[in-house]
């Protein structure tokens, strides 16, 4: 079993209480629009990071992470990508790449909406984390973290963070 810690669109900020809602995980994936180097220190000197980069990052982030990521953990195939919609609206990046690879887990960023939700027509679970923090329009600041166990993602929990407390 592994304990995943995902957030996206932190925008160069990670919130106070990121370390603690992650200190049981064993990794930390972020899905894009960083924000900057700092941020990938921070999250870094918390566990193993994965990243991909978004629309915002730019320079030393987008030479050292990748557009999409795929992998596996625990027998489930891992798709992530910035941008890429939801069930029945991915974009058609998105779309091509869920039909290449057949992910059993598809993630997201960029929306800055917390979305879990299955797909059925592409047999996966979708996660767009929300935004983790304070750029943007949202009015929460929302985290995840979940368990990938024999290919299949359990017991999942949201850190929903007023965004006027982002201290």
């Amino acid at each position: 079993m592994k304990r995943i810690g995902l957030l996206s669109d932190t925008h160069g900020t990670v919130h106070s209480r990121t370390a603690e809602f992650f200190a049981t995980c064993d990794e930390i994936w972020h899905a894009g629009d960083i924000g900057n180097e700092t941020v990938v220190e921070q999250l870094e000197a918390m566990k193993p990071l994965r990243a991909v980069y978004g629309n915002i990052d730019g320079g030393k982030l987008r030479i050292d992470f990748p557009e999409y990521a795929v992998f596996e953990v625990e027998g489930l195939r891992v798709l992530i990508i910035h941008i890429g919609g939801y069930p029945g609206r991915y974009n058609p990046k998105a779309r091509a790449l869920i039909q290449k690879y057949h992910p059993g887990l598809f993630i997201s960023g960029h929306s800055h909406i917390l979305k879990v939700m299955p797909d059925k027509k592409h047999n996966l679970l979708h996660i767009n984390p929300g935004a983790a923090g304070n750029s943007g329009f949202h009015k929460k600041i929302t985290l995840v973290r979940f368990n990938i166990e024999k290919g299949r993602v359990n017991n999942l929990d949201v850190l929903d963070i007023d965004r006027k407390k982002m201290i």
